[in-house]
Order: structure tokens, then sequence, then C-alpha cells
């Protein structure tokens, strides 16, 4: 017998609406295997209807003053802890996650991040006006972009949709998002949250492949294109906004490298490593997963890590012990299994280095040592619950191989010497340098990184300041 499936639809111009050509394509949920729903395949028809919506929704929302834009965001923050278990339902069908986790760790910061970037509304800064030339004053405005196209990932469908629109919105732009193929539940949902807040055009949704995608950034309405994905992704986006020269914001992949000297407290740093290498299924941009430990303690770490890795459990979303569920769908599994598969004799699968079961898409935790700065499991990010471990003699030979990578998001260093951490910190290449922890987040502060990582920051007043354009307006004194 079969299931009938829940039906997803655009959210376009204050309503929701099936792709204009009808067709669709099947969601599946990771934990089982199983299609739970149907989203909009959207066209070009739909996209040019999404952004015509933003595009007459702009001229009022733009002239909206700061109070009003963080009214609405204060109430779009209310409105997600009110619905919070309508979200971690959605959620948990999209991605597979933890019931338990995804209550505790991705609601507070996606309200808090909402609550911030309303209060960046009232806080644009510039300036000051003054006398640059005799007899002239000039002033600095700094104002919306206009329509936003923008492009959330499946690893955080979520929580990335929040980072995307809450600082858009904030800044007086309008918006239209689309969520990955893989994953629109949640945001489908968050689209009904926002439509009973913000006028009509100000926030819209179109599902779709990443044809959908192409289309959104080559369309000749938005001013600017942001994406969080793969690099592959940034690439197409960068080289699609260049024939009009829209404004970029990348947010691509990371390899982060966790840099662990020998005076580090081995089993805190275990802990602590394991956690956030194997969250989300490594699933994470800045996740933990390129290990550089010191000669000295190489072998007791990966010895402490393989069995940190053997007690970490993967499984369904209802099961309160488990700390990931699955990878997000059939071609990351395979993508994870084929690093494994392809490990070159040199290397030793300490802990894991398989699926697990027969159902959905799990991934075992896995530890890798005795690897290569030029491995490819070394060069390139696998996304998944993997984490590599190489050994260094010194701190210079730390720094190479940690900069040695074509990422440069996000990086830990761990040591007990503060001096020693404030030179790694300046010495490594990346958006962010944690030490003696690793993937903490925090609304205040910036995220993104350099190199193939991309460009733009979320986050912060940084990331605020991405979504305004700077104006300088000058008057003559004598007239």
């Amino acid at each position: 017998m079969s299931t009938e499936l829940r039906r997803l639809r655009n959210y376009i111009d204050g309503e929701f609406r099936d792709a204009a050509d009808g067709r669709t394509t099947e969601v599946v949920n990771p934990a089982t295997g199983e299609a739970y729903a149907t989203a909009p395949l959207s066209g070009q028809a739909d996209v040019d209807a999404a952004m015509e919506a933003a595009a007459r929704a702009f001229p009022a929302w733009r002239d909206t003053t700061p109070a009003e834009r963080q009214k609405a965001l204060l109430k779009i923050a209310d409105a997600f802890e009110q619905r919070a278990e309508d979200l971690i339902a959605a959620e948990v069908e999209n991605t597979g996650k933890p019931v338990g986790l995804t209550r505790s760790e991705e609601i507070p910061p996606m309200v808090d991040q909402i609550r911030f970037f309303a209060g960046a509304a009232r806080m644009l800064e510039g300036r000051s006006a003054g006398e640059y030339m005799d007899g002239m004053t000039s002033i600095i405005r700094r104002e919306p972009v206009g329509v936003c196209a923008q492009v959330a990932p499946w690893n955080y469908p979520m929580m990335m949709a929040v980072w995307k629109f809450a600082p858009a919105i904030a800044a007086g732009n309008t918006v239209v998002l689309k969520p990955s193929d893989t994953t629109p539940a949640s945001t489908v949902l968050i689209a009904e949250i926002l439509g009973e807040i913000l006028p009509k055009g100000v926030f819209n949704v179109i599902c779709g492949d990443r044809e959908t995608g192409r289309m959104m950034v080559e369309h000749r309405v938005p001013a600017m294109a942001s994406i969080t994905g793969s690099v592959r992704a940034g690439i197409e986006v960068a080289k699609s906004a260049s024939a009009d020269v829209k404004r970029v914001h990348l947010e691509l992949g990371g390899k982060a490298p966790v840099v662990v000297f020998e005076d580090t407290d081995i089993a805190k740093a275990v802990e602590d490593i394991s956690v956030a290498g194997f969250f989300n299924a490594g699933q994470d941009c800045t996740a933990a997963t390129r290990v550089l430990v010191h000669e000295s303690i190489h072998d007791e770490f990966v010895s402490a890590l393989a069995k940190a890795a053997a007690d970490t459990k993967t499984g369904q979303p209802d099961d309160e012990d488990v700390l990931f569920g699955p990878l997000n769908n059939p071609n990351q599994l395979k993508q994870v299994e084929g690093f494994i598969e392809r490990l070159p004799a040199h290397a030793r699968v300490e802990a894991g280095g398989k699926r697990v079961g027969d159902k959905g898409y799990f991934f075992a935790p896995t530890v890798v040592s005795g690897l290569q700065q030029d491995d490819e499991i070394i060069q390139n990010e696998v996304f998944g619950p993997v984490i590599t471990v190489q050994s260094f003699r010194d701190e210079e030979q730390a720094v190479e191989w940690a900069n040695g990578v074509e990422y440069a998001l996000a990086s830990s260093v761990w040591t007990k010497d503060h001096s020693r951490a404030m030179r790694m910190s300046k010495k490594l290449d990346f958006g962010c340098v944690w030490i003696n922890t690793h993937i903490p987040l925090v609304a205040e502060m910036p995220h993104g990184g350099f190199k193939k990582s991309g460009y733009g920051k979320d986050l912060s007043g940084y990331g605020f300041e991405d979504y305004t354009r700077i104006k300088h307006v000058m008057t003559s004194l004598d007239a």
C-alpha cells in the first residue's frame, strides 16, 4: 500500500503555489531512504514571478524605518519560538538529524541570530559627515542593495535560511530564497511563518534544482546573489553573476585543520574534537575533520580518538543516544564511501570506515591515520563523519601543512602555551581560528573564509553590512 506524499509548494508574492508547469520532484527522508513529499521543480516562469514580486515589494520595504524592520524581525523570532516543534519536525524529516540535538543546538541560536539582526537594523554606521573640501559637506548613506537571490545548502537548511534572510531583510532588501532540492520542507514552513508577519513579496521561496538556482543568479532583477554550498557551485555562481556584475556573497567548502601540540590535555582535546568532527555527520564546512598532532603524542592521541569514534553512535532521529544522523542523500554516501575505498596503502582506518545498516544513508564515525599531505582525503572536503590524523614534528611544519590546502574557512589550535597560540592564530590562513575549542559560533562574530572557501561574511555586523551599499552625497554650502 502506497502512502500519499505531502505536497510542498513555492511561496511567491504572499501566496503558496505550484510550479507554473506543474513539475515536481520527490523529497526523501535520509534516515529511511523513503520519499515523504513532493516539491515544485521551478522553472523560468516561477523564477520570473518570484523576482518580479520581490522587485515590486522592494521600494516600500526599503523605505521602512529601521525600527519597523526591527519590530518585524523580533516578531519572526518570537514566532520561531512558538512554532519550534513544527520547525524541528520539518527539519528532522528533511535531514534525519537527532530530534533532541535539533531542539537544543539549532532552535536557540536561530532565534538569537534573528534577534541580533533585528538590533543590527538600527545600528548602521558610517563615517562622520564633514567638510573634506572647502565649501562642501560630504555625507555617507548606507542603503539596501535591492533584491537578493539566495541559495541555501542541505546540511543546515533551516539555520542557513536564517543566515540568509535575516541580515538581508534587516538591511531593507527583499529576498528570493531557494532551499536545496533535497531539503525544502523547513524552508517552506519558514515561508509560512514569515508570510504572517512581512508584507507580500518581501520574502519569497522557490523550490528546485541546480538549474533553478542558475536561473535565479542569471536573472536580470537581483542586485546580489548569495550562496552557501560547494566550491563548484560557488564558482558557477560567480561566473553567472559576472555577466551583469552582480554582487556575490559566497560561503563555500572547508577543510579545517585541528593543530594539537604536545602540551595539550589529550583526553579533553579528544572529547571535544570528536564531537566537533562527527556532529551532523561531519556535514559542516567548519567540522574538525583534519587533525595534525605533534609526533610525540601521536600514537596516544590516535588511540584515544579511535576509541571515542567507536563509542560514538549514529542512528535514527528519535534515539536519544546518537550524536548524529545520516548523510543527506545517496550521492553523499557514495562520495564518503569513495574516499575510504581510494585510501592509499600507507593509510590506516583506525575506526569505522563503512556504512551502517541498509536503511537510510548512515556512515560509521571514522578515524584514518598514517596520511600524507598530498593524499586526496587531506586535500579535498569529505563532508562526512571522517576525521583524518597526520603527525607533525614542529610548529613550522604544522603551519605549512595546515595552510597547505585550497580551503581557508576555519581552524583550531590546541595548546596551553599562550604565546604559541597567538603566533598560530596569526599564521593560520583561515577566516576563523579557535583556541582550545572548535566550532562554537556566536551571532556577534563573523563567519566566512578566504581562498576557495569564498568571500563575504555571515553573522555579525560585517555580515549585515554585506547586504548594504555605500553612497556618497556631497552638497555645496554656497548654494
